[in-house]
C-alpha cells in the first residue's frame, strides 16, 4: 500500500512538474512570439485603399480608378443577410468566442496529422478575428509560427475592439476575386448591385469566395462555384437564419453575374474620364488617386456628351466616305469556324453600333456577313454566331480608290466586298428606322479631330470629344493636340482693335500687300479667293468674309506686341511671336484654349478657367476642392424664405475685355453666321456668333462659336498634318459639324438674344461704307454697335441730331422692326 502511495505521489509530483514545465514552456513560447508582434492598435485608424469614383454632373457613374477595387462600407450599412452569409461560411460562432475557435483548431489538427506528408495545404481553423490579424498585420506564410502569432494577435484584438468593428474590418478588406476587395466592390463587380440589393443566393456566393476566389470563378468553375454557394445556403438554413423555403428557392437560382467594367461607364465619356484622371493625379498624386477614396463630381453633361460625339463622328465619317473606300481591314481564311479567328482580331469597343464582321459570301445584290462573337466572363469565345446582310444600298458610298472601278459608284456589292474581307458594319436605316437584318458598310476614318462644349459663364466643360475612338487612340486632341487655328484667331485680333478705338464700321483697304521679312524674303498674304479684293471694306465685312489682307493691315496698325498681350490674356498662347503671320492664326494652340477664349467673349469679357471638375470630396465627405469660388451672399437661409433680399453672387474674377468690346465682337461674329463663312449654322435657328478657320494648305479646319449660354469649339484634321484637299474649307466641313451639334444641344432652349451692355448704342449704318444710313434707306443696312462717342455722322448734316436708332429709338423713315427682322434672318438687305 505504501508503495502504491509513493508511486502515485511520484506520478503526481512528476505530473505537476511536467504541467508547470509545460506552462512555463507555453508561457515562454507566448513571450517569445509576443515580443515582436505587430502593433494591432493601428487598426483603430486604419484607412484602407479605396477606389476613387468619378461622377457626371447628373450623378451617374463616369469611371472608377483603383489598384484595388474597394469601397469602404460601415458595418451599420451592411445588411443582416450579408453578415449572416459570411458568418455561416467562415465563423458561425464569431459573436461567442474570444478570438480563437478551439474546436476548429482541434479539427484542423486532426486533419493535419491525417494529411502529414501528402504535400496538401493544411486545413485552416482561423476565425474571422484571426483572418483580420493575418490580412492586416501578418503575411500569408504557411507555418506554425504565423499561426501562433495570428492566435495571439486575435486574442489581443478581441480585447481591444468590438465585434462589430472587427467584422467591419474583415468585410471591407477581404479579397473576393476579379480585382474586388470588400463586399461593396464585389457586389458591384459580380452583380452590378449595391449590397442592399443582393438576393440570398448572391450573398451566399460572395460569402463562399474568401478562401478560394480563383477556384470558384463563376464561369470557368461554374459547377464548383454553385456547389460552394449552396453549401453556404445550407449553413444559413441550418443556423436558422433563413427559412427552408427561401433556401430551396436560393439553391435553384442560376449563378448569373455581370462583368462590370472599371472604365468609363458613361457612353462616349472615355476622353473626359481620362482627362479627369490626369487632373487628379497632378493635384494629389498617385496614392490619393488610386487609394484615397475620392468622390469626384465632374461637369460632364451625359446628354450633351452624346450629342457632341454623334455630331463629331458623323462629320468625320462623312468626310472620309467622300474620299472613297480603302478596302478591308484584313482578310480571313473562312475554312472551319470563322468566329474563332474573327474573335482574335482587335476591334474597337467604343464605336457602337458599329460591329466588326467578316464577309461570308457576296454577289451583285448583297453580301452575307458574320459578326465578331463576344467573350464570356472567363474570356472564352461565345459559341453564338450572328449573321446579317449588306445590300447594294449599304455600299453605294464605297467608291474604289484604285483599279478598274476607281472613282465609280458601285453597281454591284461584289465589286466592293469579297468573302474573307474583315469589315465594320452598322444597321441600315430607311426613313429613320433600322431595317431588320440589313447593314451598311463602314470604315474607320483616317481623319480625326476634337470638340469641346463649354458653359461660357463658369468654364464648366459640358462635353469633350478627343477623337474618333478612345480605344483606337487615347491621345486627347481636345487638350493635347496643338494645331493652327487659322482664322478662328481673327476675333482676338479684332477684339484688340475694338478695345483700342476701332469699330465695326471702321474702313480698311482690302488689296494686295507685301511684307518685307528681311534678307530678301517678301511675304505676300492673300485672301482665300486669290486675286479677288474688295477695295475699301468695313471691319464687319472683313471679318464676315475672313479677309486676310485686312487682318494683316489691322495687325500692322495695332502692333503685334499688343495683339500678343491680348492673346495671352485670353489664354490662346503663352507667348505670341511678333510676326504678322500669327495674326492669321499661324501659331499652334488647342481646341480647349480656343473654346475658353471665346467663352470670355460670350460672357462679356470675364476670365474663366476651364474645368472638368465641379467638386472633390475625400473619403469622409469633406469637400477638398470646389471650382466655383464666387461668393453667394444670402444663399444660406436656415429659416427659409421670409421676404429677405434675393441672394447675390459676388464675382471677383478678372476682366480681360471691356464688356462693350465683347458685345461689339460678338455682333461682328453674328454677321459671320448670318451672311459669312459660317452660314451653315443659320439652320440652328438661334442667336449664334462664331468664326470658321482654315489653316495653311487646309491642314486644319476649325469652327469656334457660341450662343449666349453655350460655347463649342472643334477642329478636324489628320493626326500627321496634311492637306484635306485643294478646295477644303472650314465652312463646308467644320461648320456643319457644329451646326448638327448645336441643333441638338439648343433644341429645347429659347432663342435668347445676346445681352446688350449698358452704354452700347445701336445705330443703323450702311453695311458697305460704314457711314450712318440715310433716312428711308431700308436695304444694305446693319445695326452696328458703338461705344459712347463712336457713332458715325449722318450723310445729311441738315437732319435733326438725335434721330438715329439708339437703344431701339426709331430713325426717321426707317422701320426698326423690319430691319431687325432682316438682321435676324441674315437675308435681304443686310449686306
Amino acid at each position: 500500500m505504501k508503495f502504491l502511495l509513493r508511486f502515485f505521489g511520484f506520478l503526481f509530483t512528476a505530473g505537476t512538474i511536467l504541467f508547470l514545465a509545460g506552462l512555463a514552456a507555453v508561457a515562454g513560447l507566448f513571450w517569445h512570439f509576443s515580443k515582436d508582434l505587430p502593433d494591432y492598435s493601428q487598426l483603430q485608424n486604419y484607412e484602407p485603399p479605396v477606389m476613387t469614383r468619378v461622377h457626371a454632373a447628373d450623378g451617374s457613374l463616369l469611371g472608377e480608378f483603383a489598384k484595388e477595387r474597394r469601397l469602404y462600407l460601415p458595418i451599420q450599412a451592411v445588411p443582416k443577410l450579408v453578415i449572416n452569409a459570411f458568418l455561416a461560411a467562415e465563423d458561425k460562432n464569431f459573436y461567442e468566442h474570444g478570438g480563437i475557435d478551439y474546436t476548429g483548431m482541434a479539427r484542423a489538427g486532426v486533419s493535419y496529422i491525417q494529411n502529414f506528408g501528402s504535400n496538401r495545404r493544411p486545413q485552416g481553423a482561423s476565425t474571422i478575428t484571426q483572418q483580420v490579424a493575418k490580412n492586416f498585420l501578418l503575411t500569408n506564410e504557411v507555418s506554425f509560427t504565423r499561426k501562433i502569432k495570428e492566435a495571439l494577435l486575435a486574442m489581443r484584438i478581441e480585447r481591444a475592439y468590438s465585434k462589430d468593428k472587427i467584422l467591419e474590418l474583415y468585410l471591407n478588406e477581404i479579397y473576393l476575386g476579379l480585382g474586388a476587395y470588400g463586399i461593396a466592390a464585389a457586389s458591384l463587380v459580380y452583380f452590378d448591385k449595391s449590397v442592399n440589393e443582393l438576393t440570398i443566393s448572391e450573398a451566399a456566393y460572395l460569402a463562399a469566395l474568401p478562401k478560394m476566389p480563383a477556384s470558384l470563378h463563376p464561369v470557368r468553375n461554374r459547377a464548383r462555384a454553385i456547389e460552394r454557394r449552396n453549401y453556404v445556403i445550407d449553413r444559413l438554413q441550418e443556423n436558422g437564419w433563413i427559412t427552408a423555403a427561401d433556401a430551396d428557392k436560393a439553391r435553384k437560382d442560376p449563378l448569373t453575374v455581370t462583368n462590370r467594367s472599371n472604365g468609363a461607364h458613361t457612353f462616349a465619356g472615355e476622353y473626359f474620364s481620362e482627362e479627369v484622371r490626369r487632373d487628379i493625379f497632378e493635384r494629389y498624386g498617385e496614392k490619393k488617386l488610386y487609394e484615397g477614396g475620392l468622390s469626384v463630381r465632374t461637369t460632364l453633361d451625359p446628354k450633351v456628351q452624346v450629342m457632341a460625339r454623334k455630331a463629331m463622328v458623323a462629320g468625320l465619317v462623312n468626310y472620309d466616305e467622300q474620299q472613297g473606300y480603302r478596302g478591308a481591314i484584313q482578310r480571313l481564311d473562312l475554312t472551319g469556324d470563322w468566329g474563332v479567328p474573327l474573335a482574335e482580331i482587335k476591334s474597337l469597343s467604343d464605336i457602337s453600333p458599329w460591329r466588326m464582321a467578316v464577309v461570308l459570301e457576296s454577289n451583285d445584290q448583297s453580301a452575307r456577313i458574320g459578326f465578331q462573337p463576344g467573350r464570356e466572363l472567363g474570356g472564352a469565345i461565345s459559341k453564338q454566331r450572328e449573321t446579317g446582310i449588306v445590300t447594294l444600298e449599304g455600299v453605294r458610298w464605297a467608291r474604289a480608290l484604285s483599279g478598274p472601278y476607281k472613282g465609280k459608284t458601285p453597281t454591284s456589292v461584289a465589286q466592293v466586298l469579297q468573302p474573307g474581307d474583315v469589315i465594320y458594319a452598322d444597321p441600315l436605316f430607311k426613313d429613320g428606322k433600322a431595317v431588320e437584318g440589313q447593314y451598311r458598310l463602314r470604315q474607320i476614318p483616317e481623319l480625326s479631330g476634337a470638340m469641346v462644349a463649354m458653359d461660357p459663364h463658369t468654364g464648366r466643360v459640358l462635353a469633350m470629344v478627343g477623337g474618333f475612338s478612345f480605344d483606337q487612340s487615347q491621345f486627347n486632341r481636345a487638350t493635347q493636340a496643338y494645331r493652327q487655328p487659322g482664322s478662328t484667331f481673327k476675333p482676338i485680333v479684332y477684339s484688340t482693335a475694338l478695345d483700342n478705338g476701332y469699330t465695326g464700321s471702321t474702313v480698311m483697304i482690302d488689296g494686295p500687300i507685301e511684307i518685307d521679312q528681311g534678307q530678301g524674303n517678301i511675304w505676300r498674304p492673300e485672301n482665300f479667293s486669290t486675286g479677288k479684293y474688295q477695295g475699301q471694306v468695313t471691319l464687319r465685312n472683313a471679318l464676315r468674309l475672313s479677309l486676310n489682307t485686312v487682318t494683316v493691315r489691322l495687325a500692322q496698325e495695332i502692333g503685334m506686341p499688343v495683339i500678343g498681350e491680348y492673346a495671352k490674356r485670353f489664354g490662346v498662347y503663352d507667348e505670341l511671336p511678333n510676326y504678322l503671320a500669327y495674326a492669321l492664326g499661324a501659331g499652334e494652340t488647342t481646341v480647349m484654349r480656343m473654346a475658353t477664349a471665346y467663352s470670355m467673349i460670350a460672357n462679356g469679357g470675364v476670365r474663366v478657367k476651364p474645368t472638368l471638375i465641379d467638386r472633390i470630396q475625400d473619403r469622409y465627405g469633406h469637400t477638398i476642392f470646389r471650382h466655383d469660388q464666387r461668393e453667394c451672399r444670402g444663399c444660406d437661409a436656415p429659416e427659409g424664405w421670409k421676404n429677405q433680399p434675393e441672394p447675390q453672387l459676388v464675382d471677383r474674377r478678372e476682366r480681360v475685355l471691356d464688356a462693350m468690346t465683347a458685345y461689339q465682337i460678338t455682333s461682328l461674329m453674328e454677321g459671320v453666321i448670318q451672311a459669312g463663312t459660317g452660314t451653315a449654322l443659320k439652320d440652328v435657328g438661334k442667336p449664334l456668333a462664331g468664326k470658321t478657320g482654315t489653316s495653311n494648305e487646309a491642314k486644319d479646319l476649325w469652327f469656334v462659336g457660341f450662343s449666349p449660354d453655350l460655347v463649342v469649339g472643334l477642329y478636324v484634321g489628320y493626326d500627321k498634318p496634311r492637306s484635306l484637299g485643294r478646295n477644303a474649307q472650314a465652312g463646308h466641313t467644320a461648320a456643319p459639324i457644329a451646326r448638327d451639334f448645336l441643333k441638338l444641344a439648343l433644341a429645347d432652349k429659347p432663342a435668347t438674344p445676346f445681352k446688350q451692355p449698358v452704354g452700347i448704342r445701336l445705330v443703323l449704318v450702311d453695311a458697305k461704307t460704314g457711314l450712318r444710313a440715310t433716312p428711308g434707306q431700308n436695304r444694305g443696312v446693319v445695326l452696328e454697335a458703338f461705344k459712347p462717342g463712336q457713332a458715325p455722322p449722318f450723310y445729311d448734316p441738315t437732319l435733326v441730331a438725335g434721330t438715329d436708332v439708339i437703344d431701339g429709338t426709331q430713325q426717321p423713315g426707317i422701320s426698326p422692326d423690319a430691319d431687325r427682322a432682316v438682321m435676324r434672318s441674315g437675308t435681304g438687305g443686310l449686306y
